[in-house]
């Protein structure tokens, strides 16, 4: 039975992630839109890749519970990419609290019970988690262990409390950083590892339509003055994803890697210099 690497959300990261890895396994492509994950599976397919597709919506337990079901009838589950997603100008709060906050964790409960043994998940989270100001060490806390069809409830993830779709994107990925470092614990148990990547600004679609949003002055202004003077590429994210994921990365676990050209540096010395 070959290995099975599952990539949940079929964009421009999570494709440039399962060329790195899936050489010689089985790749199941899950996506909300099911055209999109044909199409990804056509490319890669084409590429000589031995390519599945189903649909996905990780705002939803049953549907992320059959996922993983699917997933495990295949053979040894020993990768996992979420990259699935929405931006703060794609979506209202409450869907982005759903689905990048929520569906992430749930992602991670469900498939934390069936990877295989060796191995190894990544989450695709944003830099936006490091740009945010610190939480209280119990929100902090609260985001990184209450159960999955609680997190929602939490006070400060309520409307009242959460000013923007910016904020509440923000938030998620805060939430993504801090669960994989409590799930690494149980994943370890099971001789499986857990991390996550936060990217900087890398040119996809999603990242096209920030630049064309309302953001879109903010967006650019990162970019000229990151330290690397550019925006980033799906690959460069890969190389990264791949040595964390292989034999090579066994003793990564429980981590939150930022990637992003220097560009939270620069934001964080510029509020330091301000006070």
């Amino acid at each position: 039975m070959s290995d099975v690497i599952v990539l949940i959300g079929a964009g421009s990261i999570g494709q440039a992630i399962a060329r790195r890895i899936s050489a010689g396994k089985i790749l199941l492509i899950a996506d909300v839109t099911p055209g999109n994950a044909e199409a990804a599976a056509k490319t890669l397919a084409d590429a000589g890749y031995d390519v599945r597709t189903t649909d996905v919506n990780i705002a939803s337990r049953r549907s992320v519970e059959a996922l993983a079901t699917q997933a495990q009838a295949l053979g040894p589950i020993t990768g996992l990419i979420q990259a699935a997603g929405v931006s703060p100008s794609q979506a209202s709060v409450e869907t982005i609290l759903k689905i990048d906050l929520y569906g992430t964790a749930l992602v991670l409960e469900c498939f934390g019970k069936v990877m295989a043994g060796d191995g190894a998940a990544l989450v695709i989270s944003s830099q936006s988690g490091h740009r945010m100001g610190a939480l209280t060490p119990e929100q902090d806390r609260e985001l990184a262990v209450t159960p999955v069809d609680a997190l929602l409830d939490l006070p400060f993830l309520q409307p009242d409390a959460v000013r923007d779709t910016l904020h509440a994107y923000q938030l998620s990925k805060r939430a993504n950083g801090l669960r994989v470092r409590a799930q690494a614990m149980d994943w370890g148990k099971r001789g499986a590892r857990v991390n996550a990547i936060s990217p900087g600004i890398v040119i996809t679609p999603l990242a096209n339509d920030e630049l064309r949003g309302p953001r879109g002055a903010s967006y650019r202004s990162m970019i000229e003055s990151s330290l690397a003077g550019r925006a980033g590429t799906p690959d460069e994210i890969a190389t990264l994803a791949a040595l964390i994921m292989s034999p090579d990365g066994r003793f990564i676990t429980g981590s939150d890697f930022l990637i992003d050209g220097g560009t939270t540096a620069v934001h964080w010395c510029k509020e330091w210099d301000r006070t």
